[in-house]
């Protein structure tokens, strides 16, 4: 029986994106329900390069999966789908769907993706570009959320809601949108952008250096009657000794004075300034500032505290992941006719050096067996 039977008795099909849009997205247009501006936080990522760092980062931490499903009958062809299933441009295989999705997650909050079918099988996965969509509640289901197409004066809800996936992260109450991981840095982003710009001007200033040529006139009179024409000529012979390519001397007569011009101007110290807003970027991408390139110490690694926070972040990420990866393989099984449930085997989390690993669990079987020594005495 197929799984449409099951779904109202209606077949679902949709063998194209239905939320893709050709429309052109304006950042300065948006839509009661529609999602958080994505212009802002990809230039983010585009401009200071910590912060896409840390978001390839996080993708790579999550690590990789297995899909089982609760009936072994079709796991060869489930192991298949999830190894081959096509993802469009973007490569093969659920775990790149997955890693795109997340992305998409992390920078703007929200993420979203849809199952294209054939109407007989799952063709491929989508990851649809957060501008195409927004959301809305359903107004006869106060619990439901539908995905539509942000039209000009509401969303058209796409016809086959069951086919399309979205995740909120760090949602508000009664908000039907996430928040990205990068809400709070567009100001300290900004403050470390001008410092940068500035930092950039002063080196082209130092590095393309201007001079100041000054001629004073003497007290004689023919110096002062002809003092307009001899600085012209010095002028000339000034610009025709700094001609780029040919290196000449400069040679002029009476008071002639050649300073630099800035040199005088002490340039900002910029170490302090700039880690500290370094310092607020990283805090709020939770990766140690070592895993980025960061070398504030020389000494600086990975504590053991630092391990199980950023450990903990990785799985309430996983957490967000999970129902996703569910949906679409536990869609794949029922095309197939088996009804049964799937589970997400994660990769272990190892972010500890092998060494300290291995020395921790022995420590713990060394405490393990001097407590059941001691139970065993009494």
């Amino acid at each position: 029986m197929s799984i449409f039977d099951k779904i109202g008795n209606r077949k679902v099909c949709a063998t194209t994106p239905q939320v893709r849009s050709n429309h052109h997205f304006d950042v300065l247009n948006s839509f009661p329900t529609s999602v958080y501006q994505p212009e802002i936080y990809r230039k983010l990522r585009e401009s200071i390069p910590v912060i896409d760092t840390a978001i390839y980062k996080l993708v790579r931490l999550t690590g990789g999966f297995s899909v089982k499903s609760n009936n072994e009958k079709n796991q060869a062809q489930l192991d298949d789908f999830v190894k081959n299933i096509n993802t469009g441009v973007a490569g093969r295989g659920l775990q790149q769907f997955i890693d795109l999705y997340f992305e998409q997650l992390l920078t703007y909050g929200t993420a979203a993706g849809e199952i294209i079918t054939d109407g007989y099988n799952i063709d491929s996965l989508y990851n649809v570009p957060i501008r195409d969509i927004s959301l809305k509640r359903n107004p006869k289901n106060f619990n439901e959320i539908l995905v539509c197409k942000p039209d000009a004066f509401d969303g058209t809800p796409v016809p086959f809601q069951e086919l399309v996936m979205y995740s909120t992260l760090n949602s508000e109450p009664g908000s039907l949108v996430g928040n990205s991981i990068l809400k709070s840095l567009p100001f300290v982003s900004s403050i470390l952008m001008k410092i940068y710009d500035s930092i950039g001007q002063n080196w082209e200033r130092a590095g393309n250096l201007r001079f100041a040529v000054t001629y004073n006139p003497g007290s004689d009179v023919l110096d002062r009657a002809y003092a307009k024409e001899r600085a012209q000529q010095i002028a000339n012979e000034w610009a025709s000794a700094m001609e780029s390519g040919s290196v000449k001397d400069f040679v002029a007569i009476g008071d002639v004075q050649i300073k630099v011009i800035g040199a005088d101007n002490q340039i900002l110290n910029s170490e302090i300034p700039v880690r500290q807003m370094l310092e607020q970027i990283v805090a709020k991408l939770s990766i140690p500032p070592f895993m980025l390139g960061l070398s504030w110490s020389t000494t600086e690694r990975m504590s053991s505290q630092q391990a199980d926070a950023l450990t903990t972040e990785i799985e309430a990420y996983r957490r967000i992941l999970t129902p996703v990866i569910e949906k679409i393989c536990s869609l794949y099984l029922r095309f197939l006719g088996n009804s049964s449930g799937v589970s997400v085997i994660w990769d272990e989390v190892t972010l500890q050096d092998s060494v300290e690993l291995a020395k921790a669990n022995l420590y713990n079987a060394q405490a393990q067996s001097l407590i059941s020594g001691g139970e065993s005495d009494d």
